[in-house]
């Protein structure tokens, strides 16, 4: 595998080449670009040369992610059968296709991709179980969807409606929604008892319901006289009927929902199929474990930092390291003079390539305060957003984000979003093995930027013990997200709960603990999202151990391989790199970076960072 990693360096090595001198920099200014920036091109050669190394199924790939979302694109009516019997169909059909591949006549690259296009698809087949047994679940609840969805798949067919039938069914549909309202409101369940979850999703299934109705009418309506003189009138209607009855589902059986988060949990089970997914050998109370003995190390290491700056109590030391937050309108000088400590300490104490036009191109913007509701801290990637005060905020939240923004908490931020982060992972994975996206996970992109965390810790990037506990607050944060969030799953913790914990022991603002909780359990992020920050580093800086500290590969070797490589589970990523790791094409990786955590052997020190 070694000759591999030598042919992708060495065709960033002459991208590299072509883009120096390296990017220079003002003293009080951002990046500006070299004389000559025009030139810095890449030789069709060495793309050429590239191309020869890539993955025997990189088509395959790119076409099963194609037709895949093609099809998620035309039956697009939430829990449909024609939506889940054409899915089923597309995957057993590249189910099939895979198993008469021959494996074996694959390049080794052409090999990740089968096992990890094998896993997908495998996980894709057992969300579309889990959506079928919910469907069947929530069906007495939501009896108009096969209406509505007939009305939608009728229009896709390209067949003009009969206007006059249309508005007798949607006028139909409107008794009968109002009818379930009512039972609803008068104690009466259709189908019998359904649990707070459930309940939920049936009632994000009629608001989805209602998006399709509305763009089933927008087709024809002001267009066809006809269709709108019979069924204007029916689905202006029919549109606050099915508001006003998800509203009764969400208060009357989903327990009202929450002032800080309504979340939907997806139990033992659901989390054991996730982790199947992200290559996890893991249960989830083994992470829970690992998690619990990391927090530990933390609060010593906090203890320690807190007795430099004079205090016994690291809580007292943590809140006087919040009233360092700069002035408002000082914080954009601040995140780029963060970047350049950052770039500038990188460059001088680690082997990775660091193209010059990824500094060049990254900017940033401010964020709105209805976004910092549920994003208290930054987002990056080439644009890094700032969370900061804004002038329409109440003095109580202006207070709380610039405590919870404040310099020394930003030490660990910035390159995570910025270089060697987010920003460099976009840079690399846009122009190597691009067709890895399908196989994203948080593992690998969140993974990557905590791994950098605890290599920029252990080589001292933090300057002083306020620094560390800006530090250590974030590294508290990734494992207290282990915990509220597996547990929350599992049906341990409350969302209310989870903000409780966030506050007393990790120190967090309460308002930005409510948005985290919030961004955690209400956005479109995976159970296992919140996971995956410490968990991902975890396993990137046991990768390196085992392959730098025993000289396999060079740091810089190890670096560039990653993402070169292209986004995947660690696990499948060690696979790719290591020689010994025989692939199959029923290969799960069975890789335990951690030991044992339940029998005590936990994560080692070393490797976590401490």
């Amino acid at each position: 595998m070694r000759h591999r990693v030598h042919a992708a360096s060495a065709i960033v090595s002459v991208w590299i080449a072509l883009f120096l001198p390296a990017t220079m920099h003002a003293q009080t200014s951002v990046a500006v670009a070299p004389a000559g920036w025009e030139t810095f091109v890449p030789t069709v050669s060495s793309l050429v040369e590239f191309d020869r190394e890539q993955s025997d199924l990189r088509s395959a790939v790119v076409r099963y992610d194609e037709d895949r979302s093609a099809i998620d694109r035309r039956y697009a009516v939430a829990y449909s059968a024609e939506n889940h019997e054409r899915l089923r169909q597309f995957l057993e059909g590249w189910q099939g296709s895979l198993d008469a591949t021959d494996f074996d006549a694959l390049n080794r690259e052409g090999q990740v991709d089968f096992v990890l296009l094998r896993n997908r698809i495998e996980f894709e087949i057992a969300m579309l179980d889990e959506r079928e047994l919910a469907a069947s679940t929530m069906a007495p609840l939501v009896p108009f969807a096969g209406t509505i969805g007939t009305l939608q798949e009728t229009r896709h067919a390209g067949e003009r409606p009969d206007a006059r039938a249309a508005g007798q069914t949607v006028s139909d549909m409107i008794d009968q929604v109002e009818r379930l309202t009512e039972r609803i409101r008068t104690g009466e369940v259709p189908g019998g008892p359904i649990d707070a979850v459930m309940a939920l999703r049936a009632a994000d299934w009629v608001e989805s319901l209602a998006g399709t109705l509305e763009d089933w009418y927008g087709f024809a309506a002001g267009y066809d006289p006809l269709f709108t003189w019979w069924v204007e009138e029916p689905y202006g209607r029919a549109s606050e009927a099915l508001e006003t009855y998800a509203a009764t589902i969400e208060e009357e059986l989903g327990g009202g929902g929450s002032d800080v988060v309504v979340g939907l949990p997806i139990g033992e089970e659901g989390l054991a199929a996730h982790l199947r997914h992200e290559m996890i050998p893991y249960t989830a109370a083994e992470l829970i474990r690992i998690a619990e003995q990391e927090f530990a190390w933390m609060e010593d290491a906090l203890v320690e930092a807190a007795r430099e700056m004079g205090y016994d109590d690291w809580r007292a030391a943590q809140e006087a390291v919040k009233e360092m937050a700069v002035e408002p309108g000082e914080k954009p000088a601040l995140i780029y003079d963060l970047e350049r400590q950052s770039v500038t300490f990188v460059e001088e104490n680690f082997g990775i390539t660091l193209p010059p036009l990824a500094r060049e191109i990254f900017r940033a913007e401010m964020m709105t305060p209805e976004r910092q509701l549920v994003a208290p801290f930054f987002l990056g990637g080439e644009i890094i957003r700032i969370s900061y005060p804004t002038n329409t905020m109440s003095h109580d939240q202006k207070l709380m984000s610039m405590r919870g923004n404040n310099p020394h908490f930003n030490r660990a931020t910035v390159h995570h979003e910025l270089i060697p982060g987010h920003h460099l992972q976009g840079f690399m994975t846009d122009r190597f093995n691009p067709h890895r996206g399908m196989f994203s996970t948080p593992f690998w992109g969140e993974g990557w930027a905590l791994y950098w965390e605890i290599l920029l810790w252990e080589r001292d990037f933090p300057r002083n013990p306020e620094d560390r506990i800006g530090m250590l607050f974030w590294r508290m944060h990734r494992a207290a997200r282990i915990i509220f969030s597996l547990s929350y799953h599992r049906g341990e913790m409350t969302p209310e709960e989870a903000v409780d914990f966030l506050v007393n022991r990790v120190g967090h603002e309460r308002a930005n603990a409510e948005a985290e909780v919030r961004r955690s359990f209400e956005g479109n992020y995976s159970p296992l999202y919140q996971v995956a920050y410490m968990i991902g580093g975890m396993q990137f800086r046991a990768l390196y151990d085992e392959l730098v500290e025993t000289g396999r590969m060079t740091e810089q070797e190890y670096h560039d391989a990653v993402l070169q490589g292209g986004r995947m589970p660690v696990g499948m990523v060690r696979a790719r790199l290591l020689e010994t790791e025989d692939l199959r094409s029923d290969y799960r990786p069975s890789w335990r970076w951690a030991g044992d955590p339940m029998g005590g052997a936990g994560a080692e020190g070393e490797r976590s960072g401490r």
